[in-house]
C-alpha cells in the first residue's frame, strides 16, 4: 500500500500478516493489530505520552532477569494474567490463580512428610492433600511443587539471607496420591514497587499488597497441570489483591492438628495447624 493514512493503516497492518504459515498466529497478530490501533484511536496519546509508554516497556526490560520478571508483573497488576487463568480454567479441575514473577524451576524434591521449617520464624503447619483426576482417582507420582514467603512475607530468590530452595519444594505424591509436608504460614507482601510497574502502581494509588498464600503446580502423566494459589480467610489484603488472583474455592481454613490425625512428618517442630487442600487434574483427551 503506497498512501497509507488513518483510515487504511489498520488493514494495512492486518494484510502485513497474511502470509503467516500458523493461521493461530495470523489470528492473533490481525486481531491484537485491530485492538491496538482502535486503543490508540480511542485515546488519542501524544507523542510525548507514546514515547513514555515505550520507554516504560523498555524499562521493565532493563530491571527483568533470571528471578524476576517485570512483564509477568506488568501482566499481573493488568488482570491480565488472572482474566487468561479464567478463561482457561476447566470447571472439574481445581481453580487456576497467578504464577507470579518470582517461580523456579529448580526447587529440590523431598520426600513424603518433608519438613520445611527449619529454622524459619511462624507456627509450623501440616499442609496436606490428595491428587485426584475429575473422577475422583487418585494420582500416584503426581508432582506437587510448592513455593512461598517466610513470616515477613519475603522469597527466597529476593533475599539474600534466605537459603535458595528455603520454603520452596517438589514432591512425589505416594501410591495414594497424597502430598503432606510442614512449612510455615507465609505473610502478606507487596508486589515489587521499585520497578516501573511498582512504581505505576503507586504513582496511581492503589494498594501494592497481595494477601498471604502458597503458590502451587501439580503436574501429572497424561494430565492438564494446573497453577493456582492458597489463601487465608483471617487475611486484611484478601479483598484487595493487588494482581486480582484471589478466588473462593481457594481461600481455605488452618484447622488444628489432633494429637492422632494426618500423615507422619518430620519436624523441627510439631505442627499445631493444618491445611487439607486436594488438587482435581483434567485428564488430557487421547
Amino acid at each position: 500500500m503506497r498512501d497509507i493514512t488513518t483510515e487504511n493503516i489498520t488493514r494495512a497492518v492486518q494484510e502485513s500478516w497474511a502470509n503467516a504459515d500458523d493461521p493461530r498466529l495470523k489470528e492473533v497478530l490481525q486481531r491484537l493489530a485491530h485492538h491496538l490501533h482502535a486503543f490508540i484511536r480511542d485515546v488519542r496519546p501524544s507523542h510525548d505520552e507514546w514515547l513514555a509508554a515505550v520507554d516504560f516497556l523498555w524499562r521493565c526490560g532493563q530491571i527483568s532477569d533470571d528471578k524476576r520478571n517485570e512483564f509477568a508483573l506488568l501482566s499481573d497488576v493488568m488482570g491480565a494474567t488472572s482474566l487468561v487463568d479464567l478463561m482457561n480454567d476447566t470447571p472439574e479441575a481445581t481453580v487456576g490463580s497467578v504464577l507470579g514473577p518470582f517461580y523456579t524451576d529448580d526447587s529440590p524434591t523431598v520426600p513424603f512428610g518433608a519438613d520445611l521449617v527449619g529454622d524459619n520464624e511462624g507456627d509450623a503447619i501440616l499442609l496436606t492433600g490428595v491428587v485426584r483426576d475429575t473422577a475422583g482417582r487418585p494420582i500416584p507420582g503426581a508432582v506437587v511443587d510448592m513455593w512461598q514467603t517466610n513470616s515477613k512475607g519475603v522469597y527466597a530468590t529476593q533475599d539474600p539471607t534466605q537459603a535458595d530452595d528455603n520454603l520452596r519444594c517438589k514432591q512425589l505424591c505416594d501410591a495414594e496420591g497424597r502430598y503432606a509436608f510442614t512449612t510455615v504460614e507465609p505473610g502478606p507482601y507487596t508486589i515489587p514497587t521499585d520497578g516501573p510497574v511498582g512504581k505505576l502502581v503507586t504513582h496511581m494509588r492503589r494498594s501494592p499488597w497481595r494477601p498471604a498464600h502458597y503458590h502451587f503446580i501439580v503436574k501429572a502423566e497424561g494430565h492438564q497441570p494446573i497453577v493456582t494459589e492458597i489463601f487465608f480467610p483471617h487475611d486484611p489484603y484478601l479483598g484487595s489483591d493487588a494482581v486480582f488472583g484471589v478466588r473462593a474455592p481457594l481461600v481455605r481454613d488452618i484447622s488444628p492438628v489432633a494429637n492422632s490425625a494426618g500423615p507422619p512428618v518430620a519436624t523441627q517442630r510439631r505442627p499445631l495447624h493444618r491445611i487439607d487442600f486436594d488438587f482435581t487434574l483434567m485428564p488430557v483427551a487421547s
